[in-house]
């Protein structure tokens, strides 16, 4: 597996492009964890974005049904395309972040890092049965930060609303090619069941997590404007928002749940459109 890697390299005379922010993974056990850890069978479609040279995609082929790599890089697209012939996997160039995603169950990826919260947000919007997925490590903790903790942010408590999140697996940075500046983490996400998952304002969310370690009334202050409200309007409902519930609460220790009561209360009151 390493060796088929490296010898692409080589033929291709490849060098990683930095802007898509490639890093190839070429440690067979992770990549055979990986594979397990997504627990594929012969009826299991994955979706997998960002193949690389394809080493995840072949065993990727050799244990589910059908896989959909999304490649936005046509040199790779031309190289997996000349070098493997996999009778069930569909090779996709385009933007992850932009495709239409085809039908599947599951997600196995070594993830682009460049785009880790916006795929991540874009993978929570639909119905799936596991994801295993390779962040680098800082992020990969704010995921499955807990309320309260020094990592909480909106990314943790955006993927804590939808999904059970598990950081399974820590990967230092000689596990990948060319070697990055830090080290990476495997994430397993699985999404709550639809009646337990708690849709929320995106922008209500933006506006408290901007001013994290704030009360949320005082966060709820100074980002006014994130909610569409002008100073004017502001003034008009500074009494409204006085009252908003776990006002003294800190940003940073709020669960999903408080955060739809505080958007249902601003929702009622009219602050929310």
């Amino acid at each position: 597996m390493r060796e088929r890697l490296f010898s692409l390299i080589s033929k291709y005379n490849l060098k990683a492009n930095s802007d898509l922010g490639q890093n190839f993974l070429v440690v067979p056990d992770i990549i055979e964890r990986n594979v397990e850890r997504a627990e594929l069978n012969g009826s299991d479609t994955v979706l997998e974005v960002g193949p690389g040279l394809g080493v995840l995609t072949d065993a990727l082929s050799r244990h589910a049904g059908r896989v959909y790599a999304i490649e936005k890089d046509s040199r790779l697209v031309g190289i997996l395309k000349a070098e493997y012939d996999w009778p069930n996997v569909e090779i996709i160039e385009g933007d992850a972040l932009k495709v239409e995603f085809p039908p599947f169950n599951k997600i196995v990826s070594n993830l682009p890092y460049q785009i880790s919260s916006p795929i991540t947000f874009r993978f929570l919007r639909y119905d799936f049965e596991r994801a295993v997925l390779i962040y680098q490590l800082e992020f990969a903790q704010r995921m499955v930060a807990e309320p309260g903790d020094k990592n909480y942010s909106r990314l943790s408590l955006m993927v804590r609303a939808k999904a059970y999140a598990e950081l399974v697996e820590r990967i230092g940075r000689g596990a990948f090619w060319p070697r990055p500046k830090v080290d990476s983490a495997v994430i397993v996400l699985e999404p709550k069941p639809r009646d337990e998952r708690i849709e929320l304002n995106e922008d209500l969310v933006r506006a408290l997590f901007q001013h994290r370690r704030s009360t949320v009334l005082a966060a709820l202050k100074k980002s006014h404007h994130m909610l569409g409200l002008s100073k004017e309007d502001f003034k008009q409902v500074r009494d409204v928002i006085g009252a908003v519930p776990h006002s003294r609460k800190r940003v940073f220790q709020l669960t999903p749940s408080e955060v739809r009561d505080i958007e249902e209360f601003l929702s009622a009151e009219g602050v929310l459109g």
